[in-house]
């Protein structure tokens, strides 16, 4: 009774304490994984895919996409790599020219600082959660071009459950989260990419 009594007097918890919150679950894992949905909306064109993702330090990520069709995304913190199978192409970048809106995510393990990577965090209270109990930051990336705002639902769990992407031009990409599992043992040759027989390897920048 004390405690809830001291937690009703202390009120609901600044952006500076949730954005903390996350970073600090976030530093302390090694590992992740989720399923993921990806909605993309813009220029007249509606896109819904669905996968799943893992993550490992440092700076490693996969995206294994299985609907519509089956691609994949993936990096070891070094070069990443696009592949759809069926096309005899395979994209290469280095992560350091990367432009892609997933790329921030191979960094959210051990490096999360919310309120430095964006600029103006703070509440969403005009945007309702996809869940009861979970809040909404919004906020400008610093480091990403054509970007107007992104929003992130957080859980209870301090958890990522969804982040949606508004860009300059009025396209919206939206990722959500489910089936979250941490610290899973995730060995390292699943984020090295070897093309497969007859595959063609062309070095460029991995857009949007």
């Amino acid at each position: 009774m004390l405690a809830l009594c001291a937690a009703a007097i202390a009120g609901p918890p600044d952006v500076s304490t949730v954005a903390g919150n996350v970073d600090r679950h976030y530093n302390n894992l090694r590992s992740f994984e989720a399923e993921f949905t990806e909605s993309y909306r813009g220029a007249g064109i509606e896109r819904n895919e669905s996968g799943t993702l893992w993550l490992k330090r440092p700076g490693k990520m996969r995206w294994e996409y299985r609907q519509p069709k089956p691609k994949l995304f993936i990096s070891d913190g070094k070069n990443a790599w696009f592949y759809v199978p069926g096309e005899r192409q395979a994209r290469k970048t280095s992560v350091k020219k990367l432009e892609d809106l997933r790329s921030p995510l191979q960094y959210l393990l051990g490096h999360t600082k919310l309120e430095k990577e964006f600029a103006g965090l703070s509440f969403a209270p005009d945007i309702k959660p996809a869940q009861a109990g979970d809040v909404v930051l919004r906020g400008v990336p610093r480091n990403m071009q054509g970007i107007q705002e992104v929003l992130l639902e957080i859980t209870p769990e301090h958890q990522i459950a969804r982040i949606a992407v508004d860009e300059v031009d009025g396209a919206v990409t939206e990722y959500t989260f489910s089936g979250q599992k941490e610290n899973v043992q995730i060995a390292d040759n699943a984020f090295r990419f070897s093309a497969p027989p007859g595959t063609e390897v062309i070095e460029a920048d991995i857009g949007q």
